[in-house]
């Protein structure tokens, strides 16, 4: 079953342009200027059901756009999009209850809260049944090992116990997907390595569709079988990730988007 399907796929941003100065300004009031910014161009990915899948690329290569488009956040300019069988920007009820998302630079939580306050919250917001919203809290929190922090205020706890409760709130409706944006920035090496822990185990044992950008190499070749490789709002590999890293080893320890650099200055020579 494909949980995500696009074909040619295409966001183009307008932009509004003005000349320095007063003068630009007054110009601007009768003759505006534009230019356009292709952010993710003529884009297909299919992604099956139960996949974990990293999505990488530099700074402003079109992920985040990409994700916004597959969330609903944004409309695409052109192009098809199905996620769920659902046409994301509809933002119908029923598709919103079936998806997740965590961004690792931007919370969910309520910080005067405590996390059992806002899992309570997030069940009534929903619809979870009683009985699955024990099972999963359960589950969730001895698998992270967070129980004492239950009860305590959002704002007191450290960047990496607010991540595992951002992660926990995210699954408690049983999400057909989960959309993760650099799930682990900041976090120290035993951190890091605890999230990878987890998400690896959500993603076999629920079965939950994981879709993951970062720009830590060691996330993506430690969860992901398969990457896809943006740059310029293109695709430019699909494909295992250990044939991906294989190839480019020698650049191991570069900047992610370095590696991408190489990967596209390879297939823009025929080196792909």
């Amino acid at each position: 079953m494909n949980i995500i399907q696009t074909q040619n796929l295409t966001k183009i941003y307008r932009r509004f342009e003005k000349e320095p100065g007063l003068m630009g300004s007054v110009k601007s009031l009768f003759k505006r200027k534009y230019s356009e910014k292709v952010a993710v161009n003529s884009f297909d990915l299919t992604v099956e059901a139960g996949e974990l899948v990293g999505l990488i690329g530099p700074n402003g290569a079109g992920k985040t756009t990409l994700v916004k488009m597959l969330t609903g956040i944004i409309a695409p300019t052109s192009g098809g999009v199905s996620v769920l069988g659902h046409y994301p920007n509809k933002l119908e009820n029923k598709f919103k209850m079936q998806y997740a998302v965590v961004m690792g630079q931007k919370s969910q939580l309520f910080f005067e809260l405590t996390p059992s306050d806002t899992f309570r919250l997030f069940k009534e917001l929903y619809a979870i049944p009683d009985d699955v919203y024990k099972r999963n809290v359960d589950y969730f929190v001895s698998l992270f090992d967070v129980s004492e922090f239950l009860n305590v205020q959002v704002r007191t706890l450290s960047l990496g116990e607010r991540m595992k409760m951002e992660l926990i709130a995210a699954l408690l409706h049983n999400p057909g997907v989960l959309f993760l944006d650099e799930p682990t920035i900041g976090l120290d090496a035993a951190a890091q390595r605890q999230m990878r822990e987890f998400l690896r185990e959500v993603n076999e044992k629920n079965g939950t569709t994981i879709i993951l950008t970062s720009h830590y190499m060691e996330d993506v070749k430690k969860l992901c079988s398969r990457s896809v490789v943006i740059n310029g709002g293109k695709k430019i590999y699909d494909g295992g990730t250990e044939e991906l890293f294989k190839k480019y080893e020698q650049f191991e320890g570069e900047d992610i988007g370095l590696v991408v650099e190489r990967i596209y200055a390879a297939k823009d020579g025929g080196g792909e």
